[in-house]
């Protein structure tokens, strides 16, 4: 559960930034992203929950 809530927190983290740093640049990925097909952005969801799954084997298998 540790785990769970150190990678919840880093999601907590990295978005904090990108919002703080880049606050035009998301704005506009959020516009592009509603314009999108509902079926594209699940693909890629699910695209970026594999990576990130896959990711998560390999750094804890090591």
């Amino acid at each position: 559960m540790t785990d769970f809530l150190t990678a919840l927190a880093l999601v907590f983290f990295i978005e904090g930034c990108l919002y703080a740093l880049m606050p035009g640049r998301m704005q506009h990925m959020m516009r592009l992203a509603l314009e999108m097909d509902p079926a594209s952005l699940r693909r890629a969801g699910l695209i970026a929950m594999a990576i990130g799954f896959g990711l998560a084997w390999l750094i804890r298998a090591a």
